[in-house]
């Protein structure tokens, strides 16, 4: 996908057997067969477990073909527990632990907690100025000083810009669209993810969009198409998108992703996205 990296925020789910893969598959064969259809991937696990062994990351350079990125978050323990405070050795080991990666890496998703302000931005800027230059950065912020145009957004915007780091955008308009009507899917999601405002804007090259959808796929649409204008000027800038899709527990994520998809490619003059094997599976038999 020239131009785009399209992917969901993990690609161990066995909710995704027999449809993104095989119904019986195997744990081992699911990076191949996510990376035939989808370009990137969150890597959402590093922010619970910490940088990976070896042995893993190793596994995992050999099974993604070179055009695939991971878009791995930060542990937690260095953005929440640390708060970016006395972390340079932690980073450090994290981004050593993913050299094998290192030529199939998108941006390094850095994830604030909700309550880090502009105080504690001279932190950021210590983390950033460290970042290796090779790979790519994206911030997630989600505190609510840094959504009002106001001194804290401004700084928080120039310090992105001066070290081209990508300012996540949180998309999660249709996620809050409607109460949750009973579903315990929507009703959790909406009590796990932030409400915040969405502000369209890149401070880098690599803009990251993390789209969190609702269970009504009209609801999606509406609130996904005037990404694809968006998403076409950033491209015919130079510039990459990276667009990761979400919904309330993720089961529907890759149908909902190849939807997405399917609207931004008759614009963009993308080509298809690959079968999911588990539905090819099934129509061969």
């Amino acid at each position: 996908m020239p131009g785009l990296f399209l992917g969901l925020p993990m690609w161990a789910n066995p909710d995704w057997c027999g449809s993104l893969y095989p119904p019986y598959a195997g744990q081992e064969g699911w990076l191949a067969d996510y990376a035939r259809v989808f370009s990137a991937v969150e890597g959402s696990t590093t922010f619970y477990s910490g940088a990976p062994r070896a042995e893993t990351v190793a596994a995992w350079a050999h099974l993604a073909p070179a055009h695939f990125r991971f878009c791995f978050k930060l542990p937690a323990s260095v953005t929440h527990a640390k708060r970016l405070d006395h972390v340079e050795a932690e980073f450090d080991a994290f981004v050593d632990a993913l050299a094998p990666l290192h030529e199939r890496l998108g941006p390094l998703l850095v994830q604030l907690p909700r309550d880090f302000g502009h105080a504690e931005l001279p932190r950021l800027e210590a983390l950033l100025a460290r970042w290796p230059s090779a790979i790519p950065c994206a911030v997630e912020v989600r505190h609510p000083e840094f959504f009002h145009k106001g001194a804290a957004e401004v700084a928080l915007n120039r310090l992105l810009i001066t070290h081209a780091a990508n300012r996540a955008m949180l998309d999660v308009r249709a996620l809050f669209s409607t109460p949750p009507e009973g579903s315990p899917a929507l009703a959790h999601a909406q009590k796990e993810k932030p409400r915040c405002p969405l502000h369209v804007l890149s401070t880098g090259d690599q803009p990251l969009i993390r789209f969190i959808g609702h269970l009504d796929e009209a609801i999606n649409l509406h609130y996904f198409t005037p990404w694809i204008d968006q998403i076409k000027l950033w491209i015919n800038q130079g510039k990459t998108p990276f667009l990761f899709v979400h919904t309330a527990d993720n089961r529907q994520a890759p149908q909902l992703a190849r939807r997405l998809f399917q609207a931004l490619a008759g614009d963009l003059g993308l080509p298809p996205l690959g079968e999911f094997a588990g539905e090819r599976q099934t129509s061969l038999l």
